[in-house]
């Protein structure tokens, strides 16, 4: 005898950021840009590349205030996502902190010939 009461079971779906794009999208910037990261908090995410030494440059000519360093880095890096970490002062902060890691800097050898 078959057992006529058959459950379905659906998977929980993660639930999606506030500011998050498709598969295609992060794709076209992978390819466009090579390396991208993405940043999350209070269920909201952006996106951002790796600064170019343009970046970096202008970065580096502003002086010795730390906010407007991490403000043009994250206008001049953003791909995408959500506007709340340009506006909202906490989520800026959160993201102001992580932005070391977008550089990196690869180990090198000198040699004397």
């Amino acid at each position: 005898m078959e057992n006529e009461n058959t459950e379905t079971t659906t998977k929980p779906t993660a639930p999606t950021l506030t500011g998050s794009v498709d598969q295609s999208q992060i794709a076209q910037w992978k390819h466009q840009h090579t390396d991208i990261y993405s940043f999350t908090a209070d269920g909201k995410i952006c996106y951002l590349r790796k600064p170019d030494r343009k970046v970096l440059a202008y970065v580096s000519s502003i002086g010795n205030n730390p906010i407007k360093i991490a403000e043009t880095m994250i206008n001049n890096c953003w791909l995408g996502g959500c506007d709340d970490f340009k506006t909202d002062d906490s989520l800026f902060l959160g993201l102001s902190q992580k932005l070391g890691a977008l550089i990196q800097i690869k180990e090198a050898e000198l040699s004397k010939l």
